[in-house]
């Protein structure tokens, strides 16, 4: 987590406007990281290859704001932890127990974690920053199709966990209510999706990354024929 870029300072400083009106901004300043706006622009509008999404750049911004927080409070993370602790922090198909352990484990350090997780951005933060107060721009429109295929992603995996805590959450209220008799449990949430006519199956999420089911020839992308 140590790829800040190598801009001069005169283009890592981000304008007065950008940093009082923009959470990205603000966060770049308040956590000395603003050598990373010229480098999340760079990665946004690269080549396609080396394109970063926009969901890419708010979780790459995140891990260094955690990395930060981590180093500020004394606690060094070693190769792979800043990685790690943020999927717990984030990943949705983290149990709430382990989730709550991460962050209590963070307080036990010194990393103030409330405020930390009210300063992780959203994408829609980083377009804003990025278009708004930077003027970026991609340089091929195929990549608005990827942004909005991610907005969906998004949402539905918004939608999952959310039905996971609230399931967990009320389960073990009637358990500790002692009106369900359970063991200890996992709620697992999964939205499957199955095409009717060639009858694959397929996580929703996968089939968003995929683009198609087996309707579709890989060789050519175009429509097997069922007839």
């Amino acid at each position: 987590m140590n790829d800040q870029g190598d801009g001069t300072e005169s283009d890592d400083k981000e304008s007065d406007q950008s940093h009082t009106t923009s959470k990205v901004g603000r966060v770049l300043v308040e956590y000395d990281l603003d050598g990373l706006g010229q480098t999340m622009e760079a990665r946004w509008t690269g080549n396609s290859e080396e394109r970063y999404s926009l969901r890419e750049l708010a979780d790459w911004l995140n891990k260094h704001l955690l990395e930060v927080a981590m180093t500020r409070a004394g606690r060094q993370p070693i190769d792979g932890e800043v990685d790690n602790v943020y999927r717990l922090l984030t990943g949705d198909d983290v149990s709430s127990g382990v989730r709550t352990q991460a962050r209590n484990d963070l307080k036990r350090d010194g990393v103030a974690i409330d405020k930390l997780e009210r300063d992780f951005v959203s994408h829609q933060a980083v377009h804003t920053y990025l278009t708004k107060y930077r003027g970026a721009r991609h340089s091929a429109p195929a990549t608005d199709d990827n942004d909005r295929i991610e907005s969906v992603t998004q949402a539905i995996q918004r939608l999952s966990h959310r039905t996971l805590r609230v399931t967990e959450d009320n389960l073990s209220t009637l358990e500790n209510t002692d009106r369900l008799k359970i063991g200890d449990f996992d709620v697992l949430v999964d939205v499957t999706v199955t095409c009717q006519d060639c009858g694959t199956r397929y996580s929703v999420v996968e089939l968003l990354e995929r683009g198609h089911c087996d309707c579709v020839s890989t060789d050519d992308n175009t429509v097997e024929s069922l007839d």
